[in-house]
């Protein structure tokens, strides 16, 4: 498989979100604003990313027997200065955030990608796959609060596009909404995809 291919699987054909249905608690949880999205987004790319590279690059060095723990140990290590870099640098969205960013750790999409992938793979092509993965999941959380943010406030990043009389559609930014917002999401790709193929 080319790294074009590796890149572009994790866009579409097996966007985390979308189609693996991985990483839904924080596509749930944070997503009442496009910008939570985006810097949710970003952090998931830099971990995913980080933690690909360092498997994979010690992939013949990790025993079998330990390789679970030795991922999360990585896992956590990229978080943990991930965290430490939104806490420094961007404290409003590091408070928007809040607990989600430390549970990247758990987070199905980044030890599946180790387990999966970055454990039987050369470093580029894993820089590929998390670049992927982790661009694929932005896409589909942005869209999500994108559309989540613009019924439920009117706004978009905060600026306001809908007409002062819209009444904004309150269970939109709570929790129900998210899983109306996203299963209808889920069902759209799932028909594109079909009707693409056939």
């Amino acid at each position: 498989m080319n790294k074009l291919q590796v890149f572009k699987n994790g866009l579409l054909k097996e966007n985390p979100i979308f189609v693996q249905l991985v990483g839904m608690c924080s596509a749930l949880a944070i997503t009442t604003s496009a910008f939570n999205g985006i810097g949710m987004g970003f952090a998931v790319i830099m971990v995913l990313v980080g933690s690909n590279v360092v498997i994979s690059a010690l992939r013949k060095v990790i025993p079998d027997e330990v390789r679970i723990p030795a991922f999360v140990i990585i896992i956590a290590t990229f978080v943990t200065i991930i965290d430490m870099f939104m806490h420094a640098f961007t404290f409003e969205l590091y408070q928007a955030l809040g607990v989600f960013i430390p549970l990247i750790v758990v987070n199905c999409i980044i030890l599946a990608r180790a387990e999966a992938f970055a454990f039987k793979n050369g470093v580029v092509d894993s820089i590929f796959d998390g670049l992927g993965m982790g661009l694929g999941y932005t896409i589909a959380i942005t869209i999500l609060s994108s559309i989540r943010e613009i019924l439920g406030n009117g706004t978009i990043f905060g600026f306001h596009i809908l007409p002062e009389t819209y009444e904004p559609m309150m269970i939109i930014i709570q929790p129900p909404g998210a899983f109306i917002a996203l299963g209808l999401l889920i069902g759209l790709v799932n028909y594109l995809t079909r009707k693409q193929k056939a």
